[in-house]
């Protein structure tokens, strides 16, 4: 009931993770970035503690690999678990148990990784990781969202979406870039809409935590 694509910005830094699922509020246990360290993706019956795991265990130096072996091994239950990471260096490791459910899939690609289950065809990974990399040159946020809007061109679930997100970090302890649809009918046509409006201010909002007095407003009423 679940697809993403996790990814690295080589030219960046950035990492980020974009995910749609039937389910309400997907992004909220699935998606976990961390600025300088990688992301995972957990899902599938989730343990979102798989998340911040993973990343922690990134923090200290664990290769994607490496990282992904303990967290099979140290928690409950990871035969219902569909796990994926990419590391600091762009390496890839993924896990998809024996509960996985459904028709599922993974496919690795360069500085991306991306994992489904419960999908409409097993090619529908492949055809996020292969938008991921076409769109090599435009701003990271633009080649998630169109990787996320191929796996639904290639058949995405085999019912519909109705949550997605979109979270992204940079080199911050905060992601520069979260956003979420929930309990929608068309929840990734949706994000293309917020993103369209969050995007052109995203460095305006970074830049209002490091330097407030040289930032410009957005007419909100009361904001000089």
């Amino acid at each position: 009931m679940t697809f993403s694509l996790t990814a690295r910005c080589r030219k960046t830094g950035m990492f980020g993770v974009v995910v749609t699922s039937s389910s309400p509020a997907v992004a909220a246990r699935c998606a976990w970035v961390r600025g300088h360290v990688g992301a995972v993706a957990s899902q599938n019956i989730t343990d979102p503690g798989l998340g911040l795991m993973g990343l922690d265990l990134l923090a200290r130096g664990y290769g994607a690999a490496r990282a992904m072996a303990i967290l099979v091994e140290a928690r409950a239950w990871p035969e219902y678990r569909q796990l994926a990471i990419i590391d600091a260096q762009g390496h890839t490791a993924h896990h998809s148990g024996s509960g996985t459910l459904g028709t599922h899939a993974v496919a690795e690609g360069e500085d991306a990784i991306a994992a489904g289950n419960l999908l409409a065809n097993t090619g529908v990974p492949a055809a996020m990781v292969r938008a991921f990399e076409t769109a090599d040159g435009a701003p990271f946020v633009e080649r998630l969202l169109a990787g996320l809007e191929a796996g639904l061109d290639a058949g995405g679930e085999m019912g519909p979406v109705r949550s997605v997100g979109i979270k992204v970090c940079h080199r911050h302890d905060w992601p520069v870039c979260d956003l979420r649809v929930d309990w929608h009918d068309e929840p990734i046509a949706e994000l293309r809409r917020v993103w369209d409006v969050f995007g052109p201010q995203m460095d305006d909002y970074v830049n209002r935590a490091l330097d407030p007095a040289n930032t410009p407003s957005y007419g909100v009423p009361g904001d000089p």
